[in-house]
């Protein structure tokens, strides 16, 4: 959206992402109420940056997106009967618990502003190379 420097519709946002516009709403919606974007209605509105992207961090979109599970392992039963099962989940517990916190702290470091750096050069290291080339 920073790079279009206008409003974008929801309707361009799932076509450049090949998804659904009402994916996109419901995503934006999130980011909306986080202040992250601002929403406007009616003929020539879409969605916009409510902030630079420098002040939003990557912890930020994850927390506005609802915080969606970040491991897919873990307790498959909340209270085991099993002793051993239950000594399991603790350590399994504590490890997740310590790895979302570290990443959660990754995470607040880093900005979307970072992430569009990081595109822009690759990109242009893409671009020198050839249309034929990935990344």
């Amino acid at each position: 959206m920073e790079e279009m420097g206008h409003v974008v519709t929801s309707e361009t946002i799932g076509s450049m992402m090949k998804t659904n516009p009402v994916v996109v709403r419901r995503t934006m919606g999130g980011l909306r109420d986080a202040g992250i974007v601002h929403s406007e209605k009616g003929h020539g509105g879409g969605w916009s940056l409510a902030r630079e992207l420098h002040s939003v961090t990557l912890a930020e979109v994850y927390e506005a997106l609802g915080t969606p599970a970040l491991f897919s392992i873990g307790h498959r039963e909340e209270s085991p009967g099993c002793l051993v099962e239950q000594a399991v989940n603790r350590a399994i517990g504590k490890a997740l618990g310590d790895a979302e916190a570290l990443l959660m702290t990754q995470l607040r470091s880093i900005s979307v502003a970072d992430l569009a750096s990081d595109v822009r050069r690759k990109a242009l290291r893409q671009a020198k190379k050839g249309p034929n080339a990935h990344a």
